[in-house]
Order: structure tokens, then C-alpha cells, then sequence
């Protein structure tokens, strides 16, 4: 039933800060694993392929769900969700900060991915529900898609002083008291919500939308692992004809997982497009800042997290700022100018050596965090507003599960290119006295190459890191140039296509839930 506009009070704000919680720590234990890579490269030895699944895993499981399980929400309740995903979540997190072997920790990770695709949807969705004021509901969204980008990089000065004082599982560890907060206090300050006419739930259709992901995530690994034969091809092929078997199903079916109509406006279709790309760009960077930080510099951990912090704090600036600016410029033209800023940032990134002053390096951060905190509150604002209420958890989903797989594939995509790079630059200038084993070992990957230069010789492993050391900035390099003109095009495509789009006032639901 529609009544007048009604403004958010201390319990909405208090219930924010709850949902803020677990999108938090989703972002945090996405990166905070980047910089606990040396220590797990020590201590369990994974290989190459083995090192890039322990990242990517949790991200694929997750963006493969979030479909699924943000349709779940609209039926069951989106508070229950929250809650249930809470408790799997933190019980994932402890299976995984006890593994014994990579093979079990790649398996505990798409355990707590699974657990953490009913955690995202219900956040937002459940925003939608709590602040039906348009500039209210604004600026909770820029706070959440501040925290949800400051997490990506939090996770490093959070896991870099677990890591100076306790071992690599502590990184998990840290999510069990705060999915106990959020159970004890979700009951208390969110309130319930669920689609009243949900209509039936089409298993089919989650599988295979949960199909269609994972024949594609299999390719693209099998591509980073240098496997460009038949299978890799034929899987990627697999997982594109399930993904429009899948949706030639929602476009046939009385009740959708996914409301295909929503892709129907310039607004939700483009500001998902730019949104994906940019975490995708963003995550792809933040996997080699991680190893630059620790593994070339040779900063301590706690140190390297620290020298991210201006990227969270541009973030959060960002995203308000991005906000404010709403009420009177087009959401395109913020959106474009904070893909541009983002682009700055990768061009600053990609200057980035063995020797650079660290200035250069916190100039890009400081671009980076600017430029896609407001492009993810302007984004995640447009997306929420168009959908209707009761769709709010789905419109949620499509937008995680892009800018989830988008990161993922920028791990991918991006991680394999540098990968690539520092092969070939560490092939060419491998010191001649090494074994044939430990120069394998050290082309691998550059955590290799630090585990064998400390079995050396002073003199010898100093060659070798310095080689070594080289070949992944150069890589990095590599990347950061491909984000720059990923995100400069994008910023004028979003400036070009959305500088006729407006989020109005009317658009904004003004239901009592």
C-alpha cells in the first residue's frame, strides 16, 4: 500500500550499520587473502594454478549463487537469508582457517563463496526496504558501496596484522565474532521483508545459472594456466549456451529468477556494465599491489596494509561525495568522471618499478579509491531504485554477481597476463647457475622464486630476487596499462549513453513494508 515518504530514523541508520557488517567482511576476506599468499605459499606449497584457485574460487562460488539466492530472499525473507548465510558463513570461515593442504583450503573456500552469496543480496535489497526517501536511501547506498569498496582494501592492514602476530588461518578466524554480532543484532534492528506473490521456485533455473558460471570460470583458469586447448575452448563455449538456455528460460517463465525486463532501461544496463568493469580492473590491480608490497619492497605485512589505507579512505570519500553530487549533476556524468579518475590511477599505477618513490604509488591509490567509490554508490543507487520492491533482492543479485564475477575475472584475466609477462621476462634473464628444479620453481610464480632464493647462496639469491623482482613489476605494469584504457573507455561510454538518465524522486518506492 503506497502512503506519503517517510523518513529513516535511528533504528534504519542502527540497521545499516548492521548490513554494513557482512558486506564488510565479504570485500575484506576477498583481499585480505592477498597478502597472506607468502605465507601460504610456505606453508602448503601450492602450485601456481593451485595459488591462483585459492584466490578466485570463493568469487566464482559467489557470483555463480547470488541469482539464485537473491530470488530465495524476495520468498523466504530477506532477513532470514541474512541470518542463515551469518551462520555458514562463520562456520566455512573455521573449516577454512584450519586447512591442512591447498586442495582442502581451494574446497573450504567455495564452501564460505556459497555462504557468501546469501549474505550480499539480503544487504541491499533490505536498504531498499529500510529508507524509502530518495536522499536518504542515496547516501545509505554510498555508504554501503563504501564499505563494500574500502573492505577490498582494508583487507590488507587488517590481514597484514594478523599476520605479523598470529598464522595465515587467522585471516578467516576474524569472522566468526563478527557474523555472531550480526546474528544478535539482525533480529533487533532489521526488519523482515519478502515478495507477498513470489510464485513458484524454478530449481531449474538455478542450476543452471550456477551452470552457466562454472564451465566458464573452468576455461578461463585452464587459460591462465596456459591450457588453450579443445577443453578450455569447449567449456567456455558449454557455459555460454547454458547461460542463454538460461535466460531463454526466464524469458518464457510467468515468475523469473531473473526479470529480464529490468535490462530494458539505459540506466540498470549500463550502470551494471560500468560497475563490473570497474571492480573487475580494480581486484585484477589489487592481486599484484599485495605481492609488490611484500614480496618486491619486502614490507612487512602490517606496513603494506597500511600504505592501502588511502585507497578505503578515497573510497568512502567518493562514494558520499559522488551522493551529494547527485541531487544536482547526472548520475552519467559522475559515473564517467569516476571512471576517469579511476583511469588516472592505473596510469600512475603502471609507473610503478622496483624503484618508484612510494608517492607514486598512494597517488594511484588515491585516484583509484576516489573513482570507484563514486561509480559504485551512483551504480548501486540507480540499479536498487528502477527495480520494484519486491524484485529488490534479485536487481541486488544481478548486480553482485557482477561486479563479483567481474573481480573474479579480473584476478583471471589480468593476474594470467602479468603471470605471462613475468614468465617471459624471468625466462630471458634467469641466472644461468640455477637447477633446472629451482628455475622452474621461480618461474612459476614470485613467491617461487622468494622460497628459492632463501635455500641460496647470499650472492646468488640476491640475483635471483632481483630478476625475479623485475619480471612481476613488469607484469604489473602490463596490467595496470590494460586497466587504463579499460576504464577510460568505459568513462566515456557511461558519460555518452547516461547523460540523458535520471533518477528520480517517483522512482523510488514509498511502500510500507
Amino acid at each position: 500500500m503506497v502512503r506519503d515518504v517517510t523518513t529513516a530514523g535511528r533504528k534504519e541508520w542502527l540497521g545499516l550499520a548492521v548490513l554494513v557488517l557482512p558486506v564488510l567482511l565479504i570485500s575484506v576476506t576477498v583481499t585480505v587473502l592477498y597478502f597472506a599468499l607468502p605465507f601460504l605459499s610456505a606453508d602448503l606449497s601450492p602450485t601456481g594454478s593451485q595459488l591462483l584457485w585459492i584466490v578466485d574460487i570463493y568469487a566464482f562460488l559467489l557470483a555463480g549463487l547470488l541469482i539464485t539466492m537473491g530470488t530465495l530472499g524476495d520468498r523466504i525473507g530477506r532477513r532470514k537469508l541474512l541470518l542463515l548465510g551469518a551462520t555458514a558463513f562463520g562456520i566455512t570461515s573455521v573449516i577454512a582457517a584450519y586447512a591442512p593442504n591447498a586442495d582442502l583450503l581451494i574446497a573450504a573456500r567455495a564452501l564460505q563463496g556459497a555462504a557468501a552469496a546469501s549474505l550480499m543480496p539480503p544487504t541491499l535489497a533490505l536498504i531498499r526496504n529500510m529508507f524509502h526517501d530518495q536522499r536518504q536511501r542515496r547516501m545509505a547506498i554510498a555508504l554501503w558501496a563504501a564499505s563494500f569498496a574500502g573492505g577490498s582494501v582494508l583487507g590488507p592492514i587488517v590481514g597484514g596484522w594478523l599476520l605479523e602476530h598470529f598464522w595465515w588461518g587467522s585471516v578467516f578466524l576474524i569472522n566468526v565474532p563478527v557474523m555472531l554480532l550480526l546474528l544478535v543484532l539482525g533480529p533487533i534492528l532489521l526488519p523482515e521483508y519478502r515478495d507477498p506473490d513470489p510464485g513458484r521456485f524454478d530449481l531449474l533455473s538455478a542450476v543452471l545459472s550456477l551452470a552457466a558460471v562454472l564451465p566458464i570460470v573452468y576455461g578461463v583458469k585452464q587459460f591462465a594456466a596456459d591450457d588453450f586447448g579443445a577443453v578450455s575452448v569447449l567449456s567456455v563455449v558449454a557455459g555460454l549456451l547454458i547461460g542463454a538456455a538460461f535466460l531463454n528460460r526466464q524469458r518464457k517463465l510467468p515468475d523469473p529468477m531473473l526479470d529480464l525486463r529490468l535490462f530494458a532501461g539505459r540506466g540498470f544496463t549500463m550502470s551494471l556494465i560500468t560497475s563490473t568493469l570497474a571492480i573487475f580492473a580494480l581486484v585484477g590491480l589489487f592481486y599484484f599491489i599485495a605481492q609488490y608490497l611484500q614480496m618486491v619492497l619486502g614490507l612487512r605485512p602490517f606496513v603494506a596494509g597500511l600504505l592501502t589505507l588511502p585507497a578505503a579512505g578515497m573510497a568512502l570519500v567518493g562514494s558520499i561525495l559522488a551522493a551529494a553530487l547527485a541531487q544536482r549533476v547526472r548520475p552519467g556524468h559522475i559515473m564517467g568522471g569516476g571512471m576517469a579518475l579511476g583511469a588516472a590511477g592505473f596510469l600512475a599505477m603502471s609507473q610503478v618499478d622496483v624503484d618508484s618513490e612510494r608517492w607514486v604509488l598512494i597517488v594511484g591509490l588515491v585516484l583509484l579509491g576516489a573513482g570507484i567509490g563514486a561509480v559504485q554508490a551512483l551504480a548501486s543507487d540507480m540499479i536498487v531504485a528502477v527495480a520494484p520492491p519486491e524484485r529488490a533482492g534479485s536487481a541486488s543479485a544481478v548486480l553482485e554477481a557482477a561486479t563479483e564475477l567481474g573481480g573474479a575475472l579480473g584476478i583471471a584475466i589480468l593476474g594470467s597476463v602479468g603471470l605471462a609477462v613475468y614468465r617471459d621476462e624471468f625466462t630471458t634473464a634467469a641466472p644461468a647457475e640455477l637447477s633446472p628444479e629451482d628455475a622452474e620453481a621461480a618461474r612459476e610464480t614470485l613467491g617461487g622464486a622468494v622460497g628459492v632464493a632463501g635455500r641460496l647462496p647470499e650472492q646468488a639469491g640476491a640475483e635471483l630476487l632481483d630478476v625475479a623482482r623485475a619480471a612481476f613489476t613488469g607484469g604489473m605494469q602490463v596490467a595496470a596499462l590494460m586497466g587504463t584504457v579499460l576504464m577510460a573507455a568505459t568513462a566515456v561510454l557511461a558519460t555518452i549513453l547516461l547523460r540523458k538518465v535520471r533518477v528520480d524522486a517517483s522512482t523510488a518506492d514509498a511502500r510500507t513494508e
